[in-house]
């Protein structure tokens, strides 16, 4: 699907991370240093940062919430769309964008809601609050983007270990009537589901027993079950089928060459991966962002991630970026926008004290 954004801007964003750092590099038994360092040359990834487990996503979006709206100078009672990105939802019911809702204290006239997507999330979040922005009474949105992926990892995993970190990012939408256009391009097939899934937990395949507790067995299965399974190889496959071709449409759909954009960030996959695709696309190295050396693959939260912790100085001046999301589903999508925005992109860590969102509030 292609769709044009008009009057709608990014104002800014603030990423969050946990401040507890872990290495595969210092797991004892998990690599040889030789393995390590191979791995590490393949992924670009030396460490994650791990949420205490008294903390879900969305309290790593509020705390970032709060810190852009205080940022900004923005009233909460100024928004008026609130939509969570994440996979790791604090409840089954109801959803967390409404407890966020209460939390941050905006209007009960806000629209929010959650939307269950990974590694596409920040382009399908932006583009979904961009259009209830436009035709709407409301002039500001936040997108909330956060995934707690280190939790659906088992501990003797050597292929997804070392990978999979928590991050927490903000972004500010407002609505600008003599703002440009932007351009956005997303798909989905299903067929490659899979690949990248965490295959129990869901009303599928509960965790919860209808009478009797699970006997050993399947407490066994359901432990392997509700951790992620991830086959590599057709990631690889997928991404170099979809991705170049995905950067191609939406410079067409924007009439753009590459050379006209000052900056491309695309979901930080692994190294490798983003490696294959900058040379697939013609990227020059200096308009191509790589950064999760200290974060590893963060999910929804990653491409703007990345821009809050290596391009903080950068948006002085009105910027053209190209953001691309690539993975679970599968699903893929990429934005092409002009970018400037009112309070520089900040990185901040959360603290263990904070206070977590909860239905008792």
């Amino acid at each position: 699907m292609e769709a044009v954004i008009k009057s709608v801007r990014i104002a800014g964003m603030h990423a969050v991370v946990p401040p507890h750092r872990h290495s595969y590099v210092e797991t004892p038994g998990l690599f040889t240093q030789e393995e390590a360092d191979k791995v590490f040359a393949s992924t670009g990834i030396h460490s994650r940062r791990i949420l205490p487990k008294h903390l879900c996503a969305s309290d790593m979006c509020v705390a970032a919430a709060e810190r852009l709206l205080s940022n900004l100078g923005w009233s909460a009672d100024s928004i008026g769309v609130l939509i969570f990105v994440s996979q790791d939802q604090d409840y089954s019911l109801p959803a967390s964008a409404c407890l966020m809702q209460a939390r941050l204290g905006l209007p009960q006239s806000a629209a929010c809601l959650d939307v269950s997507l990974g590694c596409s999330g920040f382009i399908y979040g932006t583009w979904i609050a961009s259009q209830l922005l436009q035709g709407a009474s409301g002039k500001r949105a936040l997108v909330l983007c956060a995934d707690t992926s280190s939790r659906h990892l088992l501990p003797d995993d050597r292929g997804t270990l070392p990978l999979f970190g928590d991050a927490g990012v903000a972004t500010a939408l407002e609505f600008d009537p003599d703002w440009p256009d932007s351009y956005v391009i997303v798909g989905t097939d299903g067929t490659g589901g899979q690949h990248i899934a965490v295959k129990a937990g869901g009303r599928r395949n509960p965790c919860m027993p209808e009478k009797a507790p699970f006997d050993d067995d399947t407490n066994a299965r359901l432990y392997r079950d509700t951790r992620l399974y991830l086959n590599g190889a057709a990631v690889f496959s997928f991404t170099l089928k979809v991705v170049p071709k995905l950067v191609k449409d939406a410079l067409g759909l924007a009439g753009l060459e590459a050379g006209a954009l000052d900056m491309v960030v695309m979901h930080q996959a692994n190294q490798f991966i983003l490696e294959h695709l900058r040379k697939k696309t013609g990227i020059p190295e200096d308009k191509y962002l790589i950064d999760m050396k200290d974060f590893g693959n963060t999910s929804s939260a990653s491409v703007p991630l990345a821009i809050c912790h290596s391009l903080s100085d950068f948006f002085a001046e009105r910027k053209k970026l190209l953001l691309g999301g690539f993975g679970v589903g599968w699903s893929w999508g990429a934005l092409i926008a002009d970018v400037q925005m009112d309070a520089p992109p900040m990185l901040t860590e959360i603290t263990d004290d904070f206070p977590p969102l909860t239905l008792e509030q």
